[in-house]
């Protein structure tokens, strides 16, 4: 059998059957105590936990009984977070969840090609939280409606709960390579090669992860306006698979994976070893889920990297896999630079966006940025030579058609508050207003994992976070204005909400890199 995932807003109504009998199926897996293995807790638990935040939000109390040492260690925390693997480990935990409430679905009488939606936030008006998530109360007007949780604040931190579509963009459904570099240039649809990933610390995330992945969280969690002490279950990776929203949210995310895999050679998922056997091909953890039927499944990015060729138990499908950006054209970008189109009609378009592997700095800010208020500005001071190379390979040049990429680095950015958003500018004139130069955006960035990232106990001793923004398109604009040939690039930083002091985040340097021949 052959199950379809359906957007949740074209359901036909806000109760439709689906959701209902999603509704019964969370449930039923919310009466199971904490260690059983299909509980929605032990669910949430292979995600992240984190016992002192959940004992917080009410998920853990001293009657509950935790499981075992080694079932612990086998099955929790196993979230991949920026990492290569981080598309393929939420597939499979994804597939073992449908499972498991398709299984309660069943039991209770329900269909049995039952398939979880999914929250296409993206698409026209959908952007707002489905209504059968918003309201305590069941269809027939009685509470205790299981999809619904107080710890949703939304984007403005006041419980209205929604997705800014400012907010958000599919740019990563424009990149042609799945694995980037984690040397500053371009982090790749996927990610950059990794180990086993848990934390995200020390790691780069890839393009789809961080927008709108990222955002996504950040904006429907938020934090409570009252009490900034506490954030929304989806802003935090440890409490985020509590929310019954996540599921769907990671439906659509999965949906764009399988979009964008439309498109081959270029957008094509990894063939080395390390990826398609997953990190137990050098020694680390298996990605591993418990089934209804007290089974463990073992999978690899290898098992479930396409769609037409999944194990018949778990075969599924969207009900709308069609592109949602156009493809922006190499040929667009040279035309804007200046390329004549008789010489760009010589090169019969043989050039692909992506310029190679090879990076280069080209400029750093000097010391800690502290993140706080409104408003944050810094300096990235340019190397005379480097942001030459960058210059000449902007000018038109028919034998060397490629100009470099170029790539915003904020880096280490640690934190207390994943509740973050950052409006990041480069090259603002003197005195000018970020709102007014939306064009100098280089994206809207979410923070979320940061505190996960920045514990000093951790695996990667709190490193932070790396996030990579392309500017290539604002250095164009830059170059063409005559505005490039400087010592140094302002950039601002705008929080989306004003930043406490409590949040204590910093961005540890801002680097700015050159990808190219």
């Amino acid at each position: 059998m052959q199950y379809i995932r359906k957007n949740v807003w074209e359901l036909g109504n806000d109760w439709a059957d689906p959701i209902l009998w999603y509704a019964r199926g969370v449930k039923a897996m919310q009466a199971r105590a904490l260690d059983e293995p299909t509980s929605w807790r032990f669910y949430g638990a292979i995600h992240g936990f984190d016992s002192g935040i959940w004992t917080q939000h009410g998920y853990l109390s001293n009657a509950d009984v935790l499981p075992d040492d080694a079932v612990q260690q086998n099955f929790w925390s196993q979230c991949q977070h920026g990492s290569w693997y981080f598309l393929p480990w939420h597939r499979g935990y994804l597939i073992a969840f449908e499972v498991n409430v398709r299984a309660s679905v069943v039991k209770l009488g329900g269909p049995a090609d039952w398939a979880l939606p999914y929250w296409n936030y993206s698409k026209g008006n959908q952007f707002k939280l489905p209504p059968a998530f918003a309201s305590p109360d069941w269809p027939d007007g009685k509470g205790n409606n299981p999809l619904f949780v107080q710890q949703r604040y939304g984007p403005g931190n006041d419980g209205d709960v929604f997705v800014p579509q400012s907010s958000i963009n599919l740019k990563a459904m424009t990149e042609t390579g799945f694995t980037g570099v984690a040397n500053g240039g371009a982090h790749g649809f996927g990610g950059p090669q990794t180990g086993f990933s848990h934390d995200g610390s020390g790691t780069t995330f890839g393009h789809l992860e961080s927008q709108p992945h990222n955002q996504v969280h950040v904006k429907v969690g938020g934090q409570n306006g009252q009490d900034s002490n506490f954030v929304g279950l989806m802003t935090d990776p440890d409490t985020a698979g509590l929310d019954p929203i996540f599921w769907l949210h990671h439906a659509n995310i999965d949906r764009m994976w399988a979009v964008w895999n439309q498109n081959p050679p270029s957008n094509a998922n990894p063939a080395l070893p390390n990826w398609l056997k997953g990190p137990a091909n050098t020694g680390e953890r298996d990605f591993v889920m418990p089934m209804p039927d007290g089974s463990s499944w073992v999978y690899t990015p290898d098992d479930i990297k396409d769609l037409a060729a999944l194990n018949p138990e778990f075969k599924y499908d969207y009900d709308d896999l069609t592109p949602v950006v156009p493809v922006v054209l190499e040929t667009q970008r040279l035309l804007k630079l200046g390329m004549s189109a008789a010489a760009l009609n010589e090169m019969k378009g043989t050039f692909a966006m992506t310029t190679g592997k090879r990076t280069e700095l080209v400029g750093a800010n000097q010391g800690l940025l502290k993140i706080a208020g409104t408003e944050v500005r810094t300096s990235v001071r340019l190397d005379e030579g480097v942001r030459n190379k960058v210059i000449a390979s902007l000018a038109m040049d028919v034998a060397k058609p490629v100009p470099d990429r170029v790539f915003l680095n904020l880096e280490n950015v640690r934190g207390r508050s994943d509740a973050t958003s950052l409006r990041v500018y480069v090259g603002l004139p003197e005195g000018a207003k970020p709102s007014e130069h939306p064009e100098l955006m280089a994206d809207d960035i979410g923070l979320f994992g940061v505190r996960k990232a920045s514990l000093a106990d951790g695996p990667h001793a709190g490193q932070g976070l790396t996030i990579i923004l392309e500017i290539t398109d604002i250095v164009d604009s830059l170059q063409l204005g005559g505005a490039l040939d400087v010592a140094s690039l302002d950039v601002r930083i705008v929080p989306d909400n004003p930043v406490s002091e409590e949040a204590a985040i910093t961005i540890g340097r801002v680097s700015i890199y050159r990808q190219g021949q």
